[in-house]
């Protein structure tokens, strides 16, 4: 799993202010509400040497005082837990963090400036473009640092009350597109939840 699909997930937690019609604070404002929330995922990577994508597809949680669970379940079911302290994947004997890589590092890094509301750090590394309302917006994520740029010509997240469609698009051609599918933010964490996060 790409760590940047997780960061971008997270971008509902910290996003800077600017002022338009339907400007980023009150983006930020409102998918900030939901303390928890539930939803299921599709991923398809579409792939310049590929005719069909890879898909998968499963489910997460993300809750705002404590990280990301994201549950592959196809074609293979493995879990994933993000949140300060990097990215741990769950195997028989528990959770086991993932060992960072040199761009892994740069990306974890943002990944904890989105957790902490780190504005100045998303400002830093993206150039932020919001078109639309509270119903139904876009908003352009343009790479600024040297390292995003090597990787990324840009990220469009659509959304209404909460984020539904993430696409990353590659320098290399190749593009990720995220759905998020019955994402509801009704349900507290469950007490299975709260363990994931706890441990």
């Amino acid at each position: 799993m790409s760590r940047l699909i997780q960061i971008v997930l997270l971008l509902c937690l910290a996003l800077p202010a600017h002022a338009s019609a339907f400007d980023l604070q009150q983006l930020s404002e409102q998918l900030a509400k939901p303390s928890v929330i539930h939803g299921g995922f599709i991923q398809e990577k579409h792939l310049r040497a590929l005719p069909q994508p890879l898909t998968s597809k499963g489910t997460f949680v993300l809750a705002k005082d404590h990280g990301l669970l994201w549950l592959l379940k196809t074609p293979l079911q493995q879990d994933y837990r993000i949140n300060a302290k990097g990215i741990a994947r769950r195997d028989p004997s528990g959770w086991q963090m993932v060992p960072n890589k040199s761009a892994g590092a740069e990306q974890n890094r943002l990944f904890i400036a989105v957790l902490q509301g780190d504005s100045s750090g998303l400002q830093r590394d993206f150039e932020l473009q919001l078109q639309g309302d509270a119903k139904q917006w876009q908003l352009t994520l343009i790479p600024r640092s040297a390292l995003l740029k090597q990787i990324f010509t840009r990220i469009n997240i659509d959304g209404g009350e909460l984020v539904q469609r993430i696409e990353l698009l590659e320098t290399q051609g190749d593009s990720t597109v995220l759905r998020m599918q019955d994402s509801n933010a009704n349900r507290p964490l469950s007490d299975a939840e709260q363990h994931d996060f706890a441990e």
